[in-house]
């Protein structure tokens, strides 16, 4: 059996800098046409001319793959209609984290006063560019998503002209908030299809498998599988594949952060086949997203893949992927583009 796959996109993706995106760059950019980046590195992304620097050191790592990076703006309060007119031909969108909420986010919003977010929102809304959320309060680490979701609605109703994207979602709560607000959207991961916290703790500590959001309940992977198999306009993929050396992993303080990046695409056939909605896989890792995303200029590229066992390396570059040592039913076998 083998499936066609045209321009897939990634539409949550962490890079990093300097030698991790050297290592682990063309872990995306062999198999997708093209991947939303996210800015928090150290320090964020926050100007033309670090998004301008940034794109170009992606360029170089990812070689002669056909590959497009879209490049976000980590999420200031202080950025005016000059500004983000003056930058937004760069950008695809601009990334809010809430301050320390997890990797490198230090800087972000703390409180989420709407009167303190007006001018950036104002100048988002009327320039047409999207905001990507990290939706998690500091609360007890199983309800922080949930949490979050009255902000959401908040931002949604005072901003009815922005596009909101409710990032990389675990709960079955945050998705009966899609569609309560024309506005907003969402993307999911591979992991969180996948997994549940039992699986991360539930036995031996599978530091691999530890990432913010944590993963939630069985019901919750229940509803997110639904809502992603069922090919619903408002979602798409996005990876979160988030790189940490070996060491950063397995040590006391586990960074977080699941590495997905190379195995992404035949872990999702299979998801699907399973589910019996492989003709929604399309729609999921690209077609909803060149709608929601409606400015996107994608390059064309077609990934096959074929039921043929591979075995997942144990890293690459020094990154544990997800599913390391392990045997997957599906090969990525032909890339046309």
């Amino acid at each position: 059996m083998k499936i066609e796959i045209s321009s897939p996109l990634d539409m949550h993706l962490h890079l990093r800098d300097g030698a991790m995106l050297d290592n682990i760059a063309q872990c995306s950019s062999n198999s997708f046409a093209g991947a939303i980046v996210m800015p928090n590195l150290l320090p964020p992304v926050t100007s033309k001319e670090e998004i301008i620097a940034y794109k170009k050191r992606i360029k170089l790592a990812i070689k002669d793959d056909t590959f497009t990076p879209y490049m976000t703006l980590f999420f200031k309060n202080s950025y005016d209609f000059d500004f983000l007119s003056s930058i937004k031909e760069e950008i695809i969108a601009i990334k809010l984290y809430p301050a320390g909420i997890t990797t490198n986010s230090e800087g972000g919003v703390d409180g989420f006063d709407i009167e303190s977010l007006k001018m950036t929102l104002d100048a988002m809304s009327e320039l047409e560019i999207p905001l990507c959320i990290h939706g998690e309060t500091n609360g007890f680490v199983m309800d922080r998503e949930s949490e979050f979701i009255p902000i959401y609605e908040k931002i949604a109703t005072a901003f009815p002209k922005l596009k909101i994207i409710m990032e990389h979602i675990t709960s079955k709560d945050s998705v009966q908030a899609l569609d309560r607000f024309e506005n907003l959207y969402a993307t999911i991961t591979l992991h969180h299809l996948i997994i549940t916290l039992d699986d991360v703790a539930g036995g031996m500590l599978k530091p691999h498998l530890f990432c913010k959001p944590i993963a939630k309940r069985p019901e919750d992977r229940f509803a997110l599988r639904k809502l992603a198999f069922s090919g619903h306009p408002k979602v798409m993929f996005g990876s979160d594949s988030a790189p940490h050396p070996q060491h950063a992993k397995e040590s006391c303080g586990c960074a977080a952060g699941v590495f997905t990046a190379p195995i992404a695409l035949q872990v999702l056939t299979e998801l699907f086949l399973q589910n019996s909605t492989i003709e929604n896989l399309q729609k999921f890792v690209s077609d909803n997203a060149r709608n929601i995303y409606s400015n996107i200029v994608i390059p064309s590229k077609i990934v096959t893949l074929e039921k043929r066992s591979f075995i997942v390396p144990s890293n690459y570059g020094g990154v544990v992927p997800m599913f390391a040592n392990e045997e997957i039913p599906f090969s990525i076998v032909d890339i046309k583009g």
